[in-house]
C-alpha cells in the first residue's frame, strides 16, 4: 500500500519502546543532515493511563513518566517523519485499513534535539 511504501522510503522512522517517544525522538533529530529539532504536541496514551498514573504517584506510587515522554514502552508505537501533506495521507490510509495514527508534532529548525511542549494534549487510545 502507498503508506508502506512512503514509510519505507522516507528513511526516517523507529519504534520507540526502552527510551520512550522523547529519547527515540531525540537520537532520530541528533542523526538529521540538517539542524532541526523534534516538537512533540500529543501524545496518544492508553485510555485511562495518565489518570491512574496520578492517582498512583499521588498514593506514593511509581512514577511512570507518560507525561515527560520517557516510560519504557515495551510495547511503544512506530515514530515517522513525513512531510506535512504525507502525514495528512499516512493517517487518512491507516485509518481506511483500520490501523491507528496520529500527527504528534512537527519537525522544526533547531539543534538537533526532542521535546514535549507544555501541556501536551494527550489522546485517550482504546483497544
Amino acid at each position: 500500500q502507498w503508506y508502506q511504501r512512503r514509510v519505507q522510503s522516507s528513511g526516517i522512522n523507529a519504534e520507540y519502546g526502552g527510551f520512550g517517544i522523547l529519547g527515540h525522538s531525540r537520537n532520530l533529530a541528533e542523526f538529521q543532515k540538517e539542524d532541526v529539532d523534534f516538537e512533540i504536541h500529543t501524545l496518544p496514551v492508553l485510555a485511562g493511563f495518565v489518570d491512574f498514573s496520578k492517582k498512583l504517584l499521588e498514593k506514593g506510587g511509581r512514577n511512570f513518566r507518560i507525561l515527560t515522554g520517557t516510560a519504557a514502552e515495551t510495547s511503544g508505537g512506530l515514530l515517522v517523519c513525513l512531510s506535512p501533506d504525507d502525514a495528512e495521507r499516512y493517517v487518512a490510509e491507516m485509518r481506511t485499513e483500520g490501523g491507528t495514527a496520529w500527527i504528534i508534532g512537527e519537525v522544526v529548525r533547531g539543534s538537533r534535539t526532542s521535546r514535549i511542549l507544555e501541556d501536551p494534549k494527550i489522546i485517550d487510545v482504546s483497544y
